[in-house]
């Protein structure tokens, strides 16, 4: 079943293919624009590339590749298609086997943990970014109020004169070999760590010791909140229009570092670091477990936000088309990002004659420490600087705006009244407030703590188990065959072969997988030198049963208001699919949608009746004015040319 230029399936009358109550994207670059931008996160940059250069370089390629194409894609796939099937949010969407909708409260208990601890992480880079403005960035040097007597920093203060730099320069040369050796006998402490802990974080020493707000992190945190408020003020319509700006211009900072980097010497010893193969780690389980979990989790699925990114496409949208390009393009950023990272490091590495592994770093660390000093090496250092935060607030924020429209997309659609669909701005607003007030306790001196128990807890094996329900729900109690059918509806053309076993198998085995592999590997949660206490734990443990316990207690709630005499008859009520579900649009309801004896059909059927005599009028004067008309169901055959 093809279907036309304008989207229309043929047989059917041209339509609008419009949701007038809810709103569309504007055109599909925007949705592919905000996707990839929800996708591409920070993770891209300070994670993929460290895990990497762990696994094997260039040999950790070809099990990720692998993870991507058998479960990346064919996830990605699935939340877009389910999403844009029904028009509905990460709640709505569960019409489909009501018993199952506590996987979508599960899903907008995940996006609220990550949306509270993101956007700190956001607003770190907004202080880092401002601080970016002046002549000399405040972490170069080891002069500073704030640095201990351990303090070694990688660039020389400028000497008073000529002479007396000559004189430093010579013994510094003389002494090269000595101060290597004492780097590598005791941990070098350098000035970019201690900005970071004692004058940005200034750290507390446990993470029950909350201390004092960091007031210049609190206002950050507050900018950054408006900035994702004012950016979705009007939903998609803004949102869409923003993202072409933050989804694309990290790419060009990306391309800007990228040639600064590989011209540096010791660039290529780096990228060596980060690509040279080493086969023998391809046996390795943990190398195949980390490579199934960057993609799973790098591309936001079980999150609920492409379930709701897609619900405001057209019914008729190629969403297959979309999975793939999104996927690859998320894919690809990470391996870009990786020669972006690498070359700087191997620079820094070779500036300090050290080995790279003694520099490379992952997440706060690679993003707040280790590539900041490398960029006090480059001339001209305070613009690097500046371009490399506001890289990290795109990235952030493209993220933060599909967290936040899921959450209110969620809440607008359940409740559903008109006050509330034409006020979507007032509760854009208070998710907003009520996400800024949970943040305050992330900025205190103890905040760092907190926010990296959040990152690692509160998304971790939920969301696994979150997607492993939703597979099995859809494919196994809604059922595979009506499913392929919905899907061969709205694009014309049943999904692929390979995508259907994926959906079936492989993508479900691949998920337990990932979950078994997440629990053998688990160790507690550690920062640097510092090891969280019991309390801390049993709290990331709560974190993440909060958002899977929301499943069986809304499924036993389900059952005992379902219809039925006994448990058996209430359990199989529960599971049928709600006779809202399917398509939002009337003029989408076809075949099983259909709805026979309703009202509107007893009014539209004597209309088209009606109708039929003007039609023909209608038809010649058509012929005369070139004008093509539709036929509005009329079985009669017309002879007038039709597009």
């Amino acid at each position: 079943m093809a279907l036309l230029a304008n989207g229309a399936v043929p047989g059917e009358p041209v339509k609008t293919d419009k949701n007038s109550r809810r709103g569309n994207w504007g055109n599909q670059i925007e949705f592919i624009l905000t996707s990839v931008g929800y996708a591409v996160g920070l993770g891209n940059v300070w994670r993929f590339p460290y895990l990497c250069y762990r696994n094997g370089g260039g040999a950790f390629m070809f099990p990720y590749f692998i993870m991507l194409v058998f479960c990346g894609i064919p996830l990605f796939f699935l939340e877009l298609s389910f999403g844009q099937f029904a028009s509905q949010g990460c709640l709505g969407v569960w019409r489909i086997s009501p018993m199952f909708k506590g996987v979508g409260y599960g899903m907008m208990v995940v996006s609220t943990y990550i949306g509270i601890y993101y956007n700190v992480v956001i607003c770190i880079a907004f202080y880092y970014f401002f601080s970016s403005m002046t002549n000399l960035l405040p972490w170069t040097y080891c002069n500073n109020p704030w640095n201990t007597p351990t303090c070694n920093g990688v660039v020389t203060p400028r000497g008073i004169n000529n002479t007396l730099a000559n004189v430093t320069r010579s013994l510094v040369t003389g002494a090269a070999e000595v101060a290597v050796e004492v780097v590598n006998k005791t941990k070098r402490t350098s000035p970019s760590e201690e900005y970071w802990k004692h004058y940005v974080l200034q750290i507390s020493d446990d993470i029950g010791n909350f201390g004092e707000v960091r007031l210049p992190i609190l206002g950050c945190l507050a900018v950054s909140w408006v900035v994702v408020f004012l950016c979705l003020i009007r939903g998609v319509k803004s949102s869409g229009k923003v993202v072409y700006f933050t989804a694309t211009f990290p790419y060009v900072v990306l391309t800007i570092l990228f040639i600064r980097g590989i011209t540096l010497e010791g660039a290529v010893t780096g990228i060596k670091y980060y690509l040279t193969p080493q086969w023998h780690k391809i046996l390795d389980a943990k190398v195949w477990g980390d490579a199934a979990s960057q993609i799973f989790y790098s591309l936001g699925c079980a999150w609920g936000g492409l379930i709701t990114m897609a619900s405001y496409n057209k019914f008729h949208n190629n969403c297959y088309r979309d999975s793939i390009i999104i996927s690859i393009t998320n894919c690809a950023t990470s391996v870009y990002a990786g020669f972006v990272i690498f070359s700087i490091l191997g620079f820094m590495a070779h500036h300090l004659n050290v080995d790279v592994s003694e520099v490379a770093d992952h997440g706060p660390g690679l993003a707040f420490v280790a590539y900041p000093e490398a960029l006090t090496l480059l001339p001209i250092s305070p613009l690097w600087s500046l371009l490399f935060f506001f890289m990290l607030i795109l990235l952030g924020l493209g993220t933060q705006f599909c967290l936040l429209e899921t959450l209110v997309t969620a809440i607008v659609d359940e409740i559903g009244t008109d006050w509330i669909v034409r006020n979507k701005t007032v509760v854009t607003g208070g998710v907003a407030i009520v996400g800024f007030l949970l943040g305050v306790p992330l900025t205190t001196q103890a905040g760092i703590y907190w926010l990296l128990l959040m990152d690692n807890y509160a998304a971790s094996f939920s969301l696994v188990i979150i997607s492993c329900i939703m597979c099995i729900c859809i494919m196994y109690v809604y059922g595979h065959k009506k499913y392929f059918k919905d899907v061969e509806m709205m694009l014309g053309f049943p999904p692929p072969i390979f995508f259907r076993v994926c959906w079936r198998f492989v993508s479900p085995i691949i998920i337990s997988f990932i979950l078994i592999f997440t629990v053998i590997q688990y160790k507690p949660i550690t920062y640097n030198d510092y090891v969280y206490p019991g309390w801390s734990l049993a709290i990331g443990f709560l974190m993440a049963m909060s958002s899977v316990i929301c499943i069986p207690i809304y499924a036993l709630y389900k059952i005992a208001k379902s219809e039925g005499t006994t448990f058996l008859e209430r359990l199989k009520n529960s599971c049928k699919p709600d006779v809202k579900w399917g398509p939002a649009l009337s003029e989408h309801r076809i075949g099983l949608y259909a709805t026979p004896g309703s009202e509107g059909e007893v009014e539209v059927r004597p209309l088209k009746e009606e109708l039929r005599e003007k039609e023909k009028e209608d038809e010649k004067r058509d012929e005369i004015s070139l004008t093509i008309q539709g036929s509005n169901g009329s079985t009669e055959h017309n002879t007038t040319p039709s597009a």
